[in-house]
């Protein structure tokens, strides 16, 4: 086998998050009538629309909440890429999708329009947790203590001091707790076969 076949073996399993960043960052160079068509709108999507409800998590207010999630984006994958398959990461990457956008569809009808990664980054972190807890890293409770206290803070008394202001806009917190049921509802089967496997 030759160099070259190693280093791309070696390289697969990252091509995952690189491609959810280069989506992203076209998107992002494409300008805002590209985004207005791909960003959540609840009207357009009761109107056939409904690619947006995937889209919607590629778009961003700007370079800095970009910055900002793909940055979330690189350390979740830092600290769980070999908890999962990358077929498991894109199951659980589409579940969160789905489950922020339908969560914003029932639940939050007053909501006009949504972007952003990072409804959907909860599930991912989430499900990163709860793999390498079975995995047997117990200092991830730690972590998961605090993705549970973040997203309960937002949920009464609203997004973190100074979020908004570095996004550019009001953070849709309930996207991050839809995102963290999509996570969990999308990895619990990975885990009870993992689970099962090892009995």
């Amino acid at each position: 086998m030759s160099s070259s076949y190693f280093a791309y073996r070696s390289f697969q399993p990252h091509i995952f998050p690189l491609a959810i960043a280069v989506i992203a960052i076209f998107i992002t160079l494409a300008g805002s009538d590209v985004q207005e068509g791909l960003r959540y709108e609840r009207s357009r999507i009761f109107t056939g629309e409904i690619w947006r409800l995937f889209t919607a998590h590629f778009v961003h207010l700007g370079w800095i909440h970009l910055l900002m999630n793909l940055v979330a984006l690189g350390l979740i994958w830092g600290l769980a890429w070999r908890a999962l398959r990358p077929s498991a990461w894109l199951v659980i990457t589409l579940v969160s999708m789905v489950s922020v956008s339908v969560g914003l569809v029932m639940f939050n009808p007053t909501l006009e329009w949504y972007v952003g990664l990072s409804g959907m980054l909860h599930g991912l972190f989430l499900a990163g947790i709860m793999a390498n807890l079975r995995s047997g890293h117990r200092l991830e409770i730690i972590l998961l203590l605090a993705l549970c206290g973040k997203v309960a803070w937002e949920q009464i008394y609203g997004a973190l001091p100074g979020s908004a202001e570095l996004a550019g806009d009001a953070v849709v917190v309930d996207a991050h707790l839809y995102g963290l049921v999509g996570g969990l509802l999308s990895v619990l089967p990975y885990v009870l076969l993992q689970h099962q496997g090892k009995q």
